[in-house]
């Protein structure tokens, strides 16, 4: 909270305040609310913005902690946030996974698309993910969102292409994603662990 005054003044104090209510309040509930909660309170207290618009840059991860003080972010900003804040919730790392996609726009039949990032939830880790996403309110199943096609996914403990697991020899395969990396350093920073 010290942190947040002093990089976004005194407004941010209700904003984080909530968040930590939302966290409080949602400690012994199921899983799947949880997800509605985290869900619900970051789409409607988070505005979209373009990372040239919010941080001057073309692509930036913010941690969580910067995207409630500012109230903005883009969609790798929401799916961040919710990814830590269930975590924070003992939601398994192996039922959540951030997950690049392209988005059709102007429908299923439109050969548009744009580059986008969600959350997946896995009730069951081998199963169909629900898409936690900052375009639409409702949580559904990946087979209603034929509108999204995955690239790859990846969460703290490793990458997916398509639906399975990207091949590694050595190491851990989210240490390729630079920007991962750089928003745990952030992170830990601001004091999370």
């Amino acid at each position: 909270m010290e942190l947040a005054q002093q990089r976004y003044g005194a407004k941010v104090q209700p904003m984080l305040e909530r968040w930590y209510q939302v966290m409080q309040s949602a400690t012994s509930i199921s899983e799947q609310e949880k997800i509605k909660r985290v869900n619900e309170f970051f789409n409607r207290r988070v505005q979209f913005v373009e990372d040239a618009e919010a941080w001057g840059k073309s692509d930036y991860w913010a941690t969580p902690l910067e995207t409630l003080g500012r109230g903005q972010g883009d969609c790798e900003d929401f799916s961040i946030a919710k990814y830590f804040t269930l975590r924070f919730l003992d939601i398994p790392n192996n039922k959540l996974r951030l997950t690049y996609v392209k988005a059709k726009i102007g429908g299923l039949q439109s050969d548009i698309t744009q580059a986008h990032m969600v959350l997946g939830y896995y009730p069951d880790p081998q199963g169909e993910p629900m898409i936690l996403d900052n375009l639409i309110t409702d949580i559904r199943p990946a087979s209603r969102r034929p509108d999204l096609a995955p690239v790859f996914s990846f969460n703290s403990e490793g990458l997916w292409v398509g639906s399975g697991p990207a091949q590694e020899s050595s190491g851990s395969s989210t240490a390729k994603l630079s920007r991962w990396r750089d928003l745990i350093a952030r992170m830990q920073a601001e004091g999370f662990e």
